[in-house]
């Protein structure tokens, strides 16, 4: 089985082509933060980002010839986890979402370019709206406004189930945090299988990352909305995309600001080991939704390979449970093996209505 693996990102555009479960190629290209900015909407960024995918491939002589394309779910509605062929309800569906990221453009890419392929299928598996929340996690203090997730399910669930595997678990036995370090940050608590709570690592809850926001002072936020300096658009931006460390320090490149730190930047280092300190804040607050057993807390994302962050992160976690760091991600062969157990017929592609 011939699988092209699509995962666009905030910051980065990935891909990958598998021949069964053996990667025969691996790409990620960088996005600078003034080129994402010359976009308006994000599925305006759709013909750039194909046709990027599609030179690539062009480049390394790989042909256009694949039994599936899976592509990084987007953000449509709440969805049990699983595998989904791409219909017309769910690009219609992503095209008009309230919630955007730059993810929403992996089902379109995906099922864009199986279009093209006779007999060529195309996926997406375990999206980023997966909704596995225990009641209590649902309520906030206003009816008006529950709690939702918008979280880093693919790649948490593929990191959880490998650490399992490696202490010779399952994942379903195990108590589990998860803290996706990446251009938004995610935290959730896993319990026997089941994220049961999780941020809204989007647009509005948990830390602050490179590009978002997080959390922020409820009344002073409803007054900036009336103060007439902004508009909706405005304002949004100033929660995801220009927000965080790139609102703080111009940029969210973490490598770039860590040189400013080495160099003497105090602003700099001042605003990182904030981002830290909340951080191990909210992974500290989901010890209390497992009642403190906690087996292990597993850090993972881009930033999981800075050690001046995962360090300061582990100074203040590591009395909670065991910490260990996986790098990066590992939604590149999470994807093609969601596709290729469809394909082998080892579980059912979900219909998305």
């Amino acid at each position: 089985m011939r699988i092209l693996v699509i995962n666009p990102g905030s910051t980065s555009t990935k891909m990958a082509v598998y021949e069964d479960d053996k990667p025969v190629m691996l790409r990620s290209v960088t996005h600078t933060a003034e080129e994402i900015a010359s976009f308006k909407d994000i599925t305006d960024q759709e013909p750039m980002r194909r046709k990027l995918v599609i030179d690539e491939l062009r480049r390394m002589d790989i042909p256009m010839a694949f039994d599936a394309v899976i592509g990084r779910g987007g953000l449509a509605k709440p969805v049990a986890g699983g595998v989904y062929e791409i219909n017309q309800q769910m690009l219609d569906d992503v095209r008009h979402a309230g919630h955007k990221h730059a993810c929403d453009l992996g089902c379109i890419i995906a099922y864009s370019i199986a279009q093209d392929i006779p007999g060529c299928k195309s996926f997406i598996a375990d999206p980023g709206v997966v909704d596995e929340l225990s009641p209590l996690a649902r309520i906030s203090g206003s009816p008006l406004m529950p709690r939702i997730c918008i979280w880093h399910a693919l790649n948490q669930r593929a990191i959880a189930k490998k650490f399992a595997s490696q202490i010779g678990k399952r994942y379903e036995e195990l108590n589990l945090i998860v803290c996706h370090l990446g251009g938004g940050i995610s935290i959730a608590a896993h319990e026997h299988g089941k994220a049961i709570d999780a941020n809204n690592a989007l647009d509005g809850e948990g830390p602050f990352s490179p590009e978002r926001a997080g959390s922020l002072p409820a009344a002073d936020l409803i007054k900036l909305c009336f103060s007439g300096k902004y508009t909706e658009q405005q304002l949004l931006r100033r929660i995801a995309g220009k927000a965080g460390l790139t609102a703080h320090l111009g940029t969210n490149d973490m490598k770039e600001i860590e040189k400013r730190i080495a160099n003497g930047d105090k602003h700099a280092e001042l605003i990182v080991d904030a981002m830290i300190y909340h951080v191990a804040k909210n992974i500290a607050a989901e010890s209390a939704v497992l009642c403190g057993n906690v087996d292990a807390i597993l850090l993972t994302g881009g930033m999981a390979r800075s050690e001046y962050v995962t360090t300061r992160i582990r100074k203040r976690i590591d009395f909670l449970a065991p910490t260990y760091c996986y790098p990066g991600e590992d939604e590149m062969a999470a994807l093609a093996m969601n596709a290729l157990a469809v394909m082998r017929g080892k579980c059912e592609a979900k219909v998305y209505e």
